[in-house]
């Protein structure tokens, strides 16, 4: 799918300023037909927008969300007494993991705290190689970049901090307490609402480059959940206060918190406090590698960000990026 034209853009810019537009007032702005105006409405309908239709009154975007919008996201960041991070919005992209990723393997000079933000992702990814559902303006797809000086081994409790900060954000924000799936997946009620892909760039011993993906269902469009494996949520099945640019600054802020915490104390802090949040404490869990499953009661995580499995009297930790873990089949 292609990036939307400018016309395109400046009817979503007219929709997102909330009631209705009528198709002529927006041809006589853009300079174009009715027809043409009703055209680029349907392809925005295609890529997953909630644009209805009344006769008489014209379009309306259907929408708690709303769309990126770089001022009102730095305004509130710098409101949060925040650092330098530097915020790029895109209409499209393949992955805002991916767009990160292609920058570093290209030597392109990267400021700690680059951010990249879509409103939609035409290969969004997940962990194992799992397509995360992308549609357009409905959900947040939000990737943040960061390097640490001391190697890979010291990258490994990450994914822990950057779930931490989702629970920040999504706590100050709208008073939610979310629980955490180990590595990497932000629950609520027992469903999912978000999750995190972390990737690495480094030697073992040298700079470590990480870029952070998160995403975090919004306002998911009905149609798109029959391609979602697992029972999931989004925010605004518990909140009427959605905003995606404010979540977009207050994530940031947060996960310049918990990063600059990971830095300085790894997870010696952390790992209590995400043990609290554990979504499966005291579970029967399996862990799967493709290869090798076990199974046991989960304990959480020790101080590192391995994850802790009772079997048979004895427990042991476990780590790695590519363990799946869930509730086991009694």
């Amino acid at each position: 799918m292609k990036v939307p034209n400018a016309n395109k853009l400046a009817i979503l810019a007219a929709l997102n300023k909330g009631g209705f537009v009528s198709g002529q007032a927006l041809g006589e702005q853009l300079g174009i037909s009715r027809a043409a105006v009703n055209k680029h409405v349907k392809s925005l309908q295609e890529m997953g927008l909630d644009i209805f239709q009344v006769t008489g009154k014209g379009y309306s975007l259907n929408s708690a969300v709303g769309l990126l919008e770089h001022q009102q996201i730095m305004q509130c960041y710098q409101q949060l007494g925040a650092g330098k991070a530097q915020i790029e919005l895109h209409p499209i992209v393949d992955s805002t993991n991916s767009e990160l990723m292609r920058r570093i393997q290209s030597d392109t000079s990267l400021e700690s705290g680059s951010v990249v933000v879509a409103e939609m992702q035409q290969a969004g990814r997940g962990r194992r190689g799992r397509v995360w559902q992308s549609p357009f303006g409905a959900n947040l797809y939000y990737s943040y970049f960061w390097r640490l000086d001391d190697g890979l081994q010291a990258a490994m409790g990450v994914s822990i901090a950057v779930g931490l900060a989702v629970y920040d954000a999504i706590k100050a924000l709208y008073q939610i307490d979310v629980a955490l799936k180990w590595p990497n997946d932000i629950y609520i009620n027992n469903k999912k609402l978000a999750g995190v892909l972390v990737e690495l760039d480094g030697q073992p011993q040298g700079p470590c480059q990480i870029v952070m993906g998160i995403g975090i269902n919004l306002n998911m469009p009905t149609h798109f959940s029959r391609h979602i494996d697992q029972p999931w949520t989004d925010l605004s099945e518990h909140t009427t206060q959605l905003q995606k640019n404010k979540l977009v600054a207050y994530l940031t802020y947060h996960l310049e918190q918990r990063l600059s915490q990971y830095s300085e104390t790894g997870l010696q802090q952390m790992y209590q406090q995400w043990n609290r949040l554990n979504a499966f404490a005291g579970e029967c869990v399996e862990l799967n590698t493709g290869h090798r499953s076990w199974r046991g009661i989960c304990e959480g995580i020790d101080q590192h960000g391995g994850i802790k499995i009772r079997s048979d009297g004895e427990v042991k930790s476990y780590y790695g990026g590519e363990i799946s873990l869930r509730k086991a089949d009694l």
